[in-house]
């Protein structure tokens, strides 16, 4: 039963030390869920995945009682390229990606899905639900991938609740989940600059996806104005966005079983103040 707070916060943890670093560095710094990525974001190419590796991250995540861990696919995803040698290197990198989740015992990865490069979402979303669903039929069905919302920059998809239910439906799995980003819905159009605000765009989501879908949140305060389309992050509470819709986030009761995980800028010496941002609000319920 929700406790009417947020329950499991933490941050997206750089993976220097490896997989099993990154999460005991989010335990110390005070997360209870963790995001990673298992590769590297700008690359197809991936190093082996050695027994001592998944060791490790098991280990981490024993020792540390952190079980809430997802992973974030690769930036080279999109699953309705135009181009045949593109749209296939990212369906083998998303399977990748599944694959090594899988692997490790991670059971959500993140995705943007794609970009429909001027064809339009008419055009694109059911090369993506057809590219997805090679994915979800290639890899261990114990892992969900989560279409993430975007800043709707460029030619993104997923800008908007209606385009997400729409691709949902066509892909049709109940491995697909979605992941809501606070700095994205915001610059997409979104405004949740207050606490009524956030509820209504949490109401909103309910009754175009349904809260069910919802399985991660990616909190982030917005460097650009509302409604820019621009993806650029700030710290919580010195943004365009600002505290109260962080604060009712946290507080939100249908929001404490997911897991929200920070992506502001500078990972190694700011994820500690925001995750303690986060906490301290989640403590005000």
């Amino acid at each position: 039963m929700s406790t009417g707070r947020a329950k499991w916060i933490g941050a997206h943890m750089p993976t220097k030390d490896g997989l099993g670093g990154a999460i005991r560095n989010g335990a110390a710094i005070g997360c209870t869920a963790v995001q990673v990525f298992t590769n590297s974001p700008q690359t197809w190419r991936a190093k082996p995945i050695t027994p001592a590796m998944v060791e490790d991250f098991r280990a981490a995540r024993e020792e540390t009682g952190i079980t809430h861990v997802v992973s974030h696919d690769s930036y080279l995803v999109n699953l309705c390229a135009n181009d045949p040698a593109k749209l296939e290197n990212s369906i083998r990198g998303l399977i990748a990606e599944v694959t090594r989740c899988a692997t490790y015992g991670i059971t959500k990865v993140v995705s943007h899905m794609g970009a429909h490069l001027g064809a339009g979402a008419d055009v694109a979303i059911p090369v993506v639900a057809e590219s997805a669903r090679q994915v979800l039929a290639e890899t261990d069905p114990s892992v969900m991938i989560l279409m993430e919302t975007t800043a709707g920059q460029g030619s993104s998809l997923n800008a908007n609740f209606e385009e997400l239910a729409r691709m949902r439906d066509a892909i049709d799995s109940p491995r697909i989940g979605v992941c809501l980003d606070t700095c994205h819905i915001f610059a997409a159009g979104y405004d949740i600059r207050t606490a009524d605000g956030f509820t209504e765009v949490i109401d909103r989501f309910d009754a175009v996806i349904g809260l069910a879908a919802l399985q991660a949140i990616h909190v982030n305060d917005s460097l650009k104005p509302f409604g820019s389309r621009l993806d650029r992050h700030a710290h919580l509470g010195e943004g365009e966005i600002g505290p109260a819709a962080f604060r009712a986030l946290v507080q939100d009761a249908r929001l404490a079983e997911i897991p929200m995980m920070v992506e502001t800028p500078d990972a190694d010496t700011d994820h500690a103040r925001n995750v303690a941002t986060l906490w301290a609000f989640a403590r005000e319920a």
